[in-house]
């Protein structure tokens, strides 16, 4: 039954490829699209291995850099300008009226802001930046 079967499968493939009307086109057209089917599977195949292999490596440096790693201590200019990219982030942060000094780690904040919170976050946020050891707060309210 099988074997019938697949003789009359493989009688209608050559029927189908040695037509006298269409058959040289279908045959051209199967030579280019069978090696094209084999290209594509194949460049999927590597596209697969490729994303897990930068997963693993994006998974592996993650693991590597969960830490930032230590620094030297920054200069005075260098410092008290992290301080004010950390403390002016905030729009509400009344950026023309506070200082940012820093000396030998320590961090001078001078000025007028709005409320007693306002201070404490500014600070707080100022001691959070890596190289600063103290903050001094000068800061007060209206």
């Amino acid at each position: 039954m099988f074997r019938k079967l697949r003789w009359m499968g493989l009688g209608a493939l050559i029927a189908y490829f040695f037509d006298p009307q269409s058959g040289r086109s279908r045959r051209a057209e199967a030579r280019q699209r069978v090696p094209a089917v084999f290209r594509r599977t194949t460049a999927k195949a590597g596209q697969a291995g490729r994303g897990a292999s930068s997963q693993a490596t994006a998974v592996k440096a993650k693991a590597a850099h969960r830490k930032e790693a230590e620094k030297p201590q920054p200069d005075d200019v260098t410092l008290a300008r992290k301080v004010e990219t950390e403390i002016f982030r905030d729009a509400d942060v009344p950026k023309g009226k506070i200082n940012v000094n820093a000396e030998n780690g320590k961090v001078v904040l001078r000025g007028e802001v709005d409320s007693a919170e306002l201070i404490d976050d500014l600070v707080e946020k100022a001691r959070n930046v890596q190289g600063v050891q103290e903050v001094e707060s000068l800061l007060h309210t209206p």
